[in-house]
């Protein structure tokens, strides 16, 4: 429906023919701006991708892929590593695996990684796109509340991108509703969920069953596909 490909525009990594955006402090209208201007939007919006088992090159340790941002960005390799170590630690995983592979890690422990690896340059707007979609049942619930807690810490604006509005119940203030790459919706999550507008809003609200008050507040269970 065209989530995901938003997101990559958003992050600059994807072309788009019209439309702006806006990053305050940052740049005004930044879709528009030829690449050599894009390295300050590239430091304050970083992405964490939906599938933690691709999104981290099995070559690299985990220590170069939370690196090599900072690196590209003219920060020294001794402060890329501490700062490499203190994300690990802020991600509750244990800082001597910096020099380990990604195919040592669980699922859940990778997404851990490539969240740490979001947060290397001090991002102003984390982009989530579906990232627990892919993982355990038993892991989900953990990575949300990381992701909570974090963006709490680090006073991040977050935009959080889900196919389950269970989960987005959980993560979100407002929400904006998809179909076909067209925005149909937008409005506080508590009225989309209570009093949705648009037709195809309130089929994904009614598709959710026993979906509550109480669960809005606790963490979800992953709608099978």
């Amino acid at each position: 429906s065209g989530k995901s490909t938003l997101a990559r525009a958003l992050c600059c990594l994807a072309r788009v023919d019209e439309g702006r955006a806006d990053l305050h402090g940052v740049a005004t209208d930044y879709l528009a701006l030829r690449p050599r201007h894009l390295m300050p939007v590239r430091r304050a919006v970083q992405l964490v991708f939906q599938d933690p088992y691709s999104s981290l090159n099995p070559r690299r340790t985990v220590g170069q892929s939370i690196e090599i941002g900072m690196r590209v960005h003219g920060i020294s390799a001794a402060a890329a590593r501490a700062r490499a170590e203190e994300l690990l630690a802020r991600v509750q995983l244990d800082p001597a695996s910096l020099d380990r592979y990604p195919n040592e890690f669980s699922g859940g422990q990778r997404q851990r990684i490539v969240i740490a690896r979001a947060l290397a340059m001090r991002p102003k707007l984390l982009v989530a796109d579906e990232p627990v979609s892919a993982l355990d049942v038993s892991v989900q619930a953990e990575i949300l509340e990381l992701l909570d807690s974090l963006q709490q810490e680090e006073g991040l604006a977050m935009l959080f991108i889900t196919h389950d509005l269970r989960v987005a119940a959980r993560m979100a203030d407002r929400a904006l509703v998809m179909r076909n790459g067209v925005a149909v919706e937008t409005s506080s999550m508590e009225r989309v969920l209570a009093d949705p507008e648009h037709e195809y809003t309130a089929s994904l609200v009614r598709a959710v069953p026993r979906m509550t008050e109480t669960d809005a507040t606790r963490a979800p269970e992953p709608i099978e596909r």
